[in-house]
C-alpha cells in the first residue's frame, strides 16, 4: 500500500483545479470537434466541415478563454481579477458579434452544423470545466 501522502504534494496549490478545467474542456472539445468533423463532414460535405471549424472554434474558444484568463489572474488580488475578467468578456462580446455579423452574409458553411457544434462545444466544455473544478482534491481549511 503506497504511503498516504504519496502525490498530494501539489494540494495546496489555487491554481490546480482551474489548470485540471481547462484540460478537460480542451479535451471535450477536440472530442466534440472531431465526430462533429466526421458527422457533417460526410452529411453536407466541405461547407459541413467548415460549419464545424467555426462552431468549435467560438464555442469552445469563448469558453477557454475565461478559464485562461481566470489562470493568468489567478496570483493576482481579486479586484485585478474581477477587472481583467470583465474586460475579457466585454472583449469576447464585441468579437462575438462582429464575426457573427460578417458570418451572416457568408454561404461558405453550413449553418446547422455551425449552431450544433456551436452548442455541443460550450455545454462540453462548460460541463468537463465544471466536474474538473468539483472533482479536483485540493487543501481547504475550515473555521
Amino acid at each position: 500500500m503506497p504511503p498516504v501522502n504519496e502525490g498530494t504534494a501539489d494540494l495546496s496549490d489555487h491554481r490546480r483545479p482551474l489548470v485540471r478545467a481547462a484540460r478537460f474542456g480542451a479535451l471535450a472539445l477536440a472530442v466534440i470537434t472531431v465526430v462533429s468533423l466526421i458527422g457533417w463532414g460526410v452529411a453536407r460535405g466541405m461547407p459541413g466541415v467548415w460549419g464545424v471549424v467555426v462552431g468549435a472554434v467560438i464555442g469552445g474558444g469563448f469558453v477557454l478563454v475565461t478559464v485562461g484568463v481566470t489562470l493568468a489572474t489567478s496570483r493576482t488580488d481579486a479586484t485585478t481579477t474581477m477587472t481583467v475578467m470583465m474586460g475579457s468578456w466585454l472583449v469576447k462580446i464585441v468579437v462575438l458579434l462582429i464575426v457573427l455579423g460578417v458570418l451572416r452574409s457568408m454561404d461558405f458553411y453550413d449553418k446547422a452544423a455551425f449552431v450544433t457544434t456551436l452548442l455541443l462545444a460550450m455545454v462540453a466544455t462548460l460541463g468537463t470545466e465544471t466536474a474538473g473544478v468539483v472533482t479536483t482534491r485540493t487543501t481547504s481549511v475550515g473555521r
